[in-house]
């Protein structure tokens, strides 16, 4: 306030920094400064939780199950309903724990007991948590309501990653025709019923063509200058034209016609944190991102990869392959490994999976299994073979969230990081790299600026 006192501005922007600034429109708003851009009560209508699920509601589009709780009995009453896993946000926590995935009665008692309080005035958000979906990204810059440039990007990993962290494709690679029209469709109407004028982004959730909104955010997101570079159509400076009431004429449809593709991957600062778990979930870790291009997505993948800072495997890899599903998942990637010459190390459950299917690999232990007379001198233990750097990348998927697969799981996934082995936590991510390295050759890729796309 003493700024704006001082400067006495024609208006402020709060649509290009973040949460802070959406979360002060209807203050800076009732202390009669001009915002630029969508109204303030339009903001926190898309912002507060109640207000933006009753619009989606109105609207006629879906949404996961969700139900803003004010006693214990309400949030068992609900879970009895929708099920594990849900997603978890007290409104008022202490040391800073925000959202959180509990997977059972255990993990979510434990989760609410750090809420201060779950009561009238410290609710509790509780919603379905959606899993093997696809999470889909729409950037767009609206009008007064009418949408004038929009970027339809999908994630690589399903959703629950934080978009932040995702790896993420544009134009998308595996989506039906059908989707993206649906998408349009809710995108226009949620852009009219919040009369948003300037930069906005929906998460939607994609399941067999059913959509699912998750939120939408009246800013711009991480994912802006992204899909700004890879379209080469300046999404801000339409979104600023705009909000400086210019009403700027929509960019030409055939910008839209790509023949290239771009994946930005999320880079970690693991290595500076001590004791920190690699684990990727719905709070966003990574400290920054590498947009890449390339003729298809494998030459982009592998470039966008190799830039925030892993490289391709040589020779060895480890594999623990996470539950039935994630271990089925993995089996065509791991095939093609052997196939390509490459000597696969795999933990108990994922050696014997692998040797079922026909697929050759070496058994080792994990950390809790060393101390059993019966495998010593027969296997070697993963973690010395990491710490020997014997193996050169690491594929970890956390099979379920007990104490001893969480503890053998970290001190595999911690080695990695601490040795500076690639690590990959995630089944579709690590599926689409070896997908990736096995079909293009690094010299292959030709080195294009900017400009030749």
């Amino acid at each position: 306030m003493d700024i704006i006192e001082l400067e006495t501005p024609h208006g402020v922007v709060v649509s290009v920094g973040g949460q802070i600034p959406n979360n002060l429109a209807l203050r800076l708003s009732t202390h009669n400064v001009p915002i630029l851009g969508t109204k303030a009560e339009n903001i926190d209508r898309a912002e507060d939780r109640h207000k933006s699920s009753s619009i989606v509601d109105s609207l006629g589009v879906d949404q996961p199950e969700w139900k803003e709780l004010t006693t214990l009995e309400d949030v068992d009453k609900f879970i009895a309903q929708v099920g594990f896993p849900v997603l978890v946000r007290p409104s008022y926590v202490l040391s800073g724990a925000a959202m959180n995935v509990c997977y059972d009665e255990e993990k979510l008692r434990h989760f609410l007991s750090l809420a201060a309080e779950v009561s009238q005035e410290h609710p509790v958000v509780i919603s379905r948590f959606m899993t093997r979906c696809k999470e889909i990204e729409f950037d767009a810059v609206a009008d007064e309501g009418e949408i004038l440039a929009y970027a339809i990007s999908e994630h690589i990993e399903y959703a629950g990653v934080h978009s932040g962290d995702a790896t993420i494709q544009f134009p998308p690679q595996k989506l039906y025709v059908e989707t993206v029209r649906r998408i349009k469709k809710i995108a226009r109407l949620i852009a009219g019923a919040l009369e948003i004028s300037g930069p906005f982004n929906i998460q939607f959730l994609a399941k067999e063509n059913r959509i699912r909104v998750i939120e939408c955010n009246l800013r711009a997101s991480r994912s802006f200058p992204f899909v700004s570079k890879v379209l080469k159509i300046n999404f801000i400076e339409l979104a600023t034209k705009v909000m400086l009431g210019e009403h700027p004429a929509a960019p030409q449809k055939n910008a839209f016609d790509l023949d290239y593709v771009g994946v930005k991957s999320s880079q970690f600062s693991f290595a500076r944190l001590e004791q920190a778990d690699p684990m990727l979930g719905v709070d966003m870790s990574s400290t920054g991102e590498v947009g890449c291009l390339g003729d298809d997505l494998n030459e982009a993948l592998l470039t966008s990869v190799i830039s925030v800072g892993n490289h391709i495997p040589e020779k060895r890899i480890l594999l623990s392959t996470g539950d039935a599903v994630q271990k089925a998942d993995m089996l065509n990637a791991c095939r093609m490994l052997a196939e390509h010459g490459y000597e696969l190390y795999a933990t108990g459950g994922t050696y014997k999976y692998l040797i079922e299917n026909s697929i050759p690999c070496t058994k080792v232990l994990w950390p809790s299994e060393c101390d059993n007379p019966n495998f010593q001198g027969k296997f070697r233990p993963a973690l010395e073979m990491i710490q020997n750097k014997d193996v050169d990348m690491v594929i970890n998927i956390p099979k379920n969230y007990t104490e001893t697969e969480l503890d053998n799981g970290y001190q595999i996934r911690r080695a990695a990081i601490d040795f500076n082995i690639p690590l990959f936590t995630n089944t579709r991510l690590a599926t689409a790299f070896i997908r990736a390295f096995c079909s293009t050759k690094l010299e292959d890729i030709r080195i294009k600026s900017w400009e030749e796309y």
